[in-house]
C-alpha cells in the first residue's frame, strides 16, 4: 500500500481531556519516544510497507495486543505477568498515555510498546498473522444508534484485526454495555472468530485485573461481561 492508496479516515473520540499535571508531561516527554513503535504512522513509514517487528519490536516471545489500554493499569499487569512476550497497546488519548507511562515507570517492564494513535494505522502495516492474543477492555461503547458504526466490533476493524491475528489467537472482550455484547457476538464469528466462553460478573478471567472502568461501571450499578473468542485456523 502507498502513501496515495492509504485510506482517509475519521477519527472519533477525545485525543485530550483534563489539563496533564507536571509529572505526566515529564513522562511524555522522557519516555514516549522511547517506547513508541516505530514505523507505524504515515509520516514514518509513507509507502505502508510491513513492519520488520525483529527491528521495531526485538524478542522472541509472542506479539500481544491491547486495543485502547485506557489508563494503562491491564497493560502493565499484563507485561509484567508475562515478561516472556512482547505487548503492543493502541491508544490515542493523551492523558491516557501519559497515565500509562507513569505506571511502566513503577513497575519497570520493558515487554511493552505503544502506538499512541489510531488501531487501524498499526493494522495497515503489521505482518499477517503475527499476533496470538488481543485485549479489547471496556471500549468506547457509543450509545446511540447512529453511531454503532463507530463501534470497534465492526467489519472496518475486525477484518484488519483477523488478517494479523494467528490462527488459534485468543480475542478478549470486557464490557458493561449489554448492547456491546449483542454487537459483538453478532459481528465478530463473521469476521473469523469462534466464541469459546461468554462469562458475567465474577467469572473473568483467571489473569484479569480489574480496571478503573470496570469499578467505575460496578459503582454505577452496571455488571461487567467477558466474552472470549479463538481465531478459527
Amino acid at each position: 500500500m502507498t502513501n496515495a492508496d492509504t485510506p482517509r479516515r475519521n477519527f472519533y473520540g477525545r485525543a485530550h481531556g483534563k489539563t496533564l499535571r507536571a509529572s505526566q508531561k515529564t513522562y511524555l516527554a522522557e519516555d514516549l519516544d522511547r517506547l513508541r513503535l516505530p514505523g507505524v504512522s504515515v509520516q514514518d513509514n509513507p509507502d505502508r510497507a510491513p513492519l520488520d517487528l525483529d527491528t521495531a519490536f526485538p524478542g522472541t516471545g509472542s506479539l500481544w495486543l491491547e486495543v485502547g489500554f485506557g489508563g494503562g493499569e491491564h497493560m502493565v499487569h499484563m507485561a509484567a505477568r508475562n515478561p516472556g512476550i512482547r505487548l503492543i497497546g493502541c491508544e490515542p488519548f493523551v492523558n491516557g498515555i501519559a497515565m500509562l507511562l507513569g505506571k511502566i515507570r513503577v513497575a519497570g517492564v520493558e515487554n511493552l510498546r505503544i502506538h499512541p494513535a489510531d488501531v487501524r494505522d498499526l493494522f495497515d502495516v503489521l505482518p499477517d498473522a503475527c499476533v496470538a492474543k488481543v485485549f479489547l477492555n471496556y471500549p468506547d461503547p457509543w450509545p446511540k444508534a447512529r453511531h454503532h458504526r463507530r463501534r470497534f466490533v465492526t467489519p472496518g476493524y475486525l477484518l484488519p484485526l483477523a488478517r494479523v491475528t494467528a490462527p488459534g489467537a485468543e480475542f478478549r472482550v470486557a464490557t458493561d454495555i449489554p448492547d456491546y455484547v449483542r454487537q459483538t457476538l453478532e459481528e465478530v464469528p463473521p469476521a473469523g472468530f469462534t466464541l469459546e466462553r461468554q462469562a458475567g460478573p465474577g467469572a473473568a478471567w483467571e489473569d484479569w485485573l480489574s480496571t478503573r472502568y470496570e469499578q467505575k461501571a460496578l459503582r454505577e450499578g452496571r455488571d461487567p461481561h467477558y466474552l472470549t473468542f479463538r481465531r478459527n485456523g
